[in-house]
């Protein structure tokens, strides 16, 4: 840790490593997405520590949130970039994520380890309609937010027929970015703020479109299977908007309806779980990047879960370190903050179209009809933290 923070003076130091142990501890005890995230960031770093102050939480939460990529992951790690510069960023970021990223990439080779052996997951099968019931309530509490009229709701349906029949990953941009220009034409509706010249580094726009294109190209010529899934991972985490629910339909269309990398079991399994671990959702990366590449052994399947976590967390991280040294200016577009409101109202019928094709074949099936029933009502009615409700269906499928 100290090899990244030299020449510093004593008491700043010593400020970054009670920084870093904050982290550290909220990686391992922060449960039940952004919302929950936020909550335990403001108890943590603005009560407690008071690194910043709740406006300037709020205010950094609010632009990753309008950002692609993991919108709790991107609000801590700026904070690490805004109290000690890149180096304690990266730091921050690493230790933010390492605890959810070991468990997924386990489960993932515990799964493939139990398939190899024979032996059944039949103790996860409440699991599987419980994840439905998650997905169904976050589409759920992000509508509640971003519909706010019949233009939204429009989007928002159209988007979710749209990714119901065609179950591409190529529409998910499509349909986002249909979203965003639908609403941006209607900016006359903001309200004015007196504007500043932009002043923009480019440096870290370019290192995200560098990544990307280098990928895509590699990708393309070496037809190398981890080359191509960080190619993956990287597209989808420079395309999410909302967050972790809204990343579940963009990998399910891909490696399960479209590439069959998983299966819809094992993605559901997963999926559960994922709502049932300290840390950000996107770790879920890790699960399904060491399942793609089971078939070349456990190395390959660390590899793969490697290239899946770094796909997926580096595109918002490059993009908030472009981004936020000149967000004061950029808010003040009328433009950009319309267009926010059709890209949210698409992502919520990206939601929306993934818990239908989720749950399509459990329908003829009533006990999961009643486990996803229940499992909304409990989360809409009671405050059981989801990772308890998890614990309770892995349980009742040993016992049961």
């Amino acid at each position: 840790m100290t090899g990244y923070l030299p020449q510093l003076k004593p008491v700043r130091k010593i400020r970054y490593i009670i920084f870093l142990k904050d982290v550290a501890f909220l990686a391992l005890t922060t449960f039940g997405g952004p919302q929950v995230h936020l909550a335990m960031f403001y108890d943590r770093f603005v009560k407690l520590r008071r690194y910043l102050t709740e406006d300037e939480l709020m205010e950094l939460n609010a632009l990753c949130q309008i950002l692609p990529g993991p919108t709790s992951t991107q609000t801590i790690t700026a904070l690490g970039f805004k109290i000690g510069g890149p180096n304690l960023a990266y730091l921050t970021l690493l230790i933010w994520v390492l605890p959810g990223v070991c468990i997924m990439t386990a489960a993932g080779m515990g799964v493939y380890y139990l398939e190899q052996h024979n032996l059944s997951m039949h103790f996860a099968r409440f699991v599987q309609p419980m994840a439905v019931g998650f997905l169904i309530v976050a589409g759920y509490r992000i509508g509640q937010k971003v519909i706010k009229n019949q233009v939204s709701l429009a989007l928002a349906l159209t988007a979710a027929l749209v990714a119901y029949v065609f179950r591409s990953p190529i529409m998910t941009p499509i349909v986002i970015a249909i979203g965003g220009l639908t609403t941006a034409l209607t900016y006359e509706k903001q309200e004015r703020m007196e504007k500043q010249p932009l002043r923009i580094e480019w440096a870290n726009f370019f290192l995200w479109l560098g990544v990307f294109l280098a990928a895509a190209g590699l990708g393309a010529i070496t037809q190398s299977l981890p080359v191509r899934l960080f190619e993956n991972f990287y597209r989808n985490g420079s395309l999410v908007f909302g967050g972790g629910q809204v990343l579940t339909p963009m990998l399910y269309n891909e490696f399960v309806a479209f590439k069959h990398y998983l299966s819809r079991e094992e993605f559901l399994s997963g999926l559960g779980l994922a709502q049932a671990i300290p840390g950000p959702v996107f770790a879920f990366a890790s699960y399904i990047g060491a399942l793609s590449m089971r078939a070349d052994g456990p190395n390959a399947q660390f590899w793969g879960s490697f290239v899946a976590t770094a796909g997926i967390f580096l595109p918002g991280m490059f993009l908030i370190f472009f981004v936020y040294r000149f967000w004061d200016q950029l808010k003040r577009y009328r433009v950009v903050r319309a267009s926010l409101d059709g890209i949210n109202a698409a992502s919520t019928g990206l939601t929306a179209a993934a818990a239908i094709a989720l749950f399509e074949p459990m329908a003829p099936h009533w006990p999961s009809v009643v486990i996803v029933i229940g499992t909304l009502i409990v989360l809409l009615y009671t405050r059981l933290p989801p990772f308890a409700l998890i614990g309770i269906g892995l349980v009742a499928g040993l016992i049961l």
